[in-house]
């Protein structure tokens, strides 16, 4: 049966809510754009003249979580792939945005290119586990010219095949990403139904809904565009100084966001997505390798099961900013405890410092951390074949199991994984072999995959379509703001 862990009990999941509930009512969320709050009216919120407090009543509260979708599916253009929410299985997301990059080849860290964002995007778009693209990096060359954002858009979609969770900030970008998504994967009714695109929404922690990429979503109304939404509240700082008081406030953050999204588009496909993080004591900052992160993202994957809600989780944090130890337990402590609790994606592989700082190397090592605690995960399999009692008794005292038929079974099974990077040989044979570590193979691999691996190409008719787009956004004046 699979590794469990439970941090909340069914009645204090239930206070959770309660207390959610109640404070939404009459503490009430601030909304910093005059759309959403004209819509939250519109559906029974509360508002008071001259201030952008919006109470909004229980019932309108659960009305909203009711009409959020338990399951659908996470398309996106390769063929033959895409991901069920809800259905019991697990991928990885990118983690996003680092503006900082060790370069893979001199290890020097630099300010983040397009070259380096092309690189990890396709890497992400070769391995099995990454699931879900979000961008890794920002380019330090990325201007905010409307003609900017059509070329990164479309590059995002030549180089990923699975599915792209990306944001954008400004509501006139949205028409220009629509046009994209209808010259890649066809009409309207196909991008509703498959849902190649998804995108984020972070409310500002305390409480408060902003106004850019809020404005910009609601333009997105009537295409059925998947939305996480992921309040990145710090534990201390902008969230109280408790964990369980941490969720509650971005319980409230998620539910009172959902009701605007519910209300601009009910039955809107949504992820529950709250990055639950820590402040250090110390310097009043982010607390990335903290042992809490990962007690309190555990937890928010159990309240979100308490809903029934799709969940993406967060893992893999660290405060280091190079291949060491202390990034070796603290990613892996961060991501065993909330995969544990099985979420339907999980964000954060290969970034340093604070989530701000790419290591291709890092990012193959944290696919082995989440290949090996999804074994633990699968815990361990008491089906009648595996009892073996009977291979006991004919091996008998003082024999070995080498050549059973049922052994080499086995290891060619799930019951076994086999490390696919690290030291498992004999220190002879280490020696012998030059005595490679752990990041020496990381590296090697990581070239390996970029001097091999080619995503899918778009069909010529859609990059002549992208053309099109991109010749009519270069006549765009104006510039917007860099996500």
């Amino acid at each position: 049966m699979p590794s469990q862990i439970k941090m909340l009990s069914h009645k204090n999941l239930q206070r959770i809510h309660e207390r959610s509930l109640h404070m939404l009512s009459r503490t009430g969320i601030q909304v910093d754009t005059a759309k959403g709050r004209a819509l939250l009216e519109q559906v029974g919120a509360l508002s008071k003249k001259g201030s952008n407090i919006i109470r909004l009543p229980e019932d309108l509260v659960e009305k909203a979580i009711r009409s959020a979708p338990r399951e659908f599916t996470l398309g996106g253009r390769r063929e033959g792939w895409s991901f069920a929410v809800n259905r019991g299985d697990n991928t990885l997301c990118l983690n996003g945005e680092g503006t900082l990059v060790i370069d893979r080849e001199t290890t020097e860290i630099r300010p983040a290119t397009r070259k380096d964002w092309l690189e990890v995007t396709r890497m992400a778009d070769f391995t099995d586990e990454v699931g879900v693209y979000w961008r890794m990096v920002t380019p330090h060359e990325q201007g905010n010219r409307m003609t900017d954002f059509v070329q990164g858009m479309s590059d995002v979609f030549r180089n990923f095949s699975k599915h792209v969770m990306d944001p954008f900030m400004a509501p006139e970008q949205a028409a220009w990403l629509l046009e994209i998504l209808q010259a890649v994967f066809g009409n309207r009714e196909t991008i509703q139904e498959t849902h190649p695109y998804s995108t984020l929404l972070c409310p500002q922690s305390p409480l408060i809904i902003t106004e850019e990429y809020t404005d910009a979503y609601l333009e997105l109304k009537g295409w059925n565009i998947p939305v996480a939404i992921m309040p990145m509240a710090l534990m201390g700082a902008t969230a109280p100084s408790s964990m369980l008081a941490t969720l509650i406030q971005c319980n409230c953050e998620v539910l009172a966001t959902l009701c605007l999204v519910q209300a601009n588009e009910p039955g809107t496909p949504f992820l529950y997505a709250p990055a639950l993080t820590l402040m250090d004591p110390k310097t009043g900052r982010y607390f990335s390798g903290g042992a809490e992160n990962a007690i309190m993202n555990a937890a928010a994957v159990e309240l979100a099961r308490f809903y029934k809600f799709p969940i993406m989780a967060s893992g893999f944090g660290t405060d280091t900013f190079r291949p060491s130890r202390q990034a070796g337990y603290e990613r892996a402590l961060n991501t065993v405890v909330p995969l544990l609790e099985w979420p339907d994606i999980l964000v954060g592989p290969g970034l340093f410092g604070g989530d701000m700082m790419l290591s291709f190397d890092q990012f193959l090592v944290d696919l082995e951390i989440y290949r090996m605690v999804k074994q633990i995960h699968k815990g361990m399999d008491c089906g009648e074949d595996k009892w073996l009692d009977h291979v006991i008794e004919t091996v008998g005292p003082g024999g070995n199991f080498l050549m059973e038929d049922s052994t080499l079974k086995a290891v060619r099974s799930d019951e076994w994984y086999i490390p696919q990077l690290g030291v498992h040989d004999s220190y002879e044979n280490w020696l012998e072999s030059g005595s490679p570590m752990l990041e020496q193979q990381a590296r090697e691999e990581v070239s390996r995959i970029l001097s091999s691996h080619r995503p899918d190409r778009l069909d010529e008719n859609v990059e002549h379509a992208l053309s099109r787009i991109h010749a009519r956004a270069q006549k765009v004046t104006g510039h917007y703001p860099v996500v």
